[in-house]
């Protein structure tokens, strides 16, 4: 009997051992997330945004709550439709300013965002309720995480990815210490989330290496891996 215990502890130190070790495949090559900061790019409007667009040479022209269309235009006067969705305001002026200077002698104008559409993040990972999550204003990873039904016991919050998809289609990415955070405002260094943002709570180092007892050591016995231990006084029998 005690030859049988001994060998399956042996057993259990090598593949212990072998989960210890990374293994990637050639056809997945790591790549490296490029980092990002919450002063990186602009708000990108999208579909369902208004505008307020003021020509100061020309007030008739001015329209107010202008509202971007499923197409991602604006209309206005003179000059039609004017692609605004996947840009930020300072490009719609700029694209409105070139449009209107064969119209006008002095096109200067000013574009302000005045309310928003329907804004959503995904939140993933170790959370109750993994989905998508409609933001009811500017908040951060945490309030998303709250929105999702919180971490699960299995939760790494020191470990909460944020990627982001910047205009012109790259994605950065930044880790989030969300529990020095809790414990020490100054630390909650969290930006407002935006829309498409996507938060990845994953799982910590010990529910990892547990998964992976359950998943391939345990599940793989043929009887139950308690008989092993007394329970009551801690114990080989």
């Amino acid at each position: 009997m005690w030859r049988i215990v001994f060998s399956g502890c042996i057993s259990l130190a090598l593949v212990s051992g072998c989960a210890s070790k990374r293994v990637t495949s050639p056809d997945f090559p790591q790549t490296q997330w490029q980092s990002y900061s919450g002063n990186d790019a602009p708000y990108v409007l999208w579909t369902g945004d208004t505008l307020n667009v003021d020509v100061a040479t020309a007030p008739e022209l001015s329209r107010q709550a202008l509202l971007i269309g499923p197409d991602g235009r604006i209309s206005m006067p003179l000059i039609g439709a004017v692609q605004a969705a996947g840009r930020s305001s300072e490009q719609v002026r700029a694209s409105l300013m070139s449009a209107f200077s064969s119209q006008l002698r002095d096109p200067r104008l000013t574009v302000s965002a005045t309310a928003y559409g329907s804004q959503r993040v995904f939140v993933g990972g170790q959370v109750t309720a993994p989905g998508i999550v409609d933001l009811p204003g500017q908040i951060g990873p945490l309030q998303a995480i709250i929105m999702a039904g919180g971490f699960t016991p299995e939760a790494d919050t020191k470990q909460v990815l944020l990627m982001r998809r910047i205009p012109g289609g790259e994605v950065k990415s930044a880790i989030y210490n969300i529990k020095d955070g809790i414990l020490d405002p100054a630390a909650a260094n969290w930006g407002p989330l935006q829309r498409f943002d996507v938060v990845y709570v994953s799982r910590t180092w010990i529910a990892k290496e547990n998964l992976f007892v359950q998943q391939y050591v345990r599940n793989a016995l043929p009887v139950d891996f308690s008989l092993f231990f007394d329970v009551t006084g801690g114990s080989l029998f």
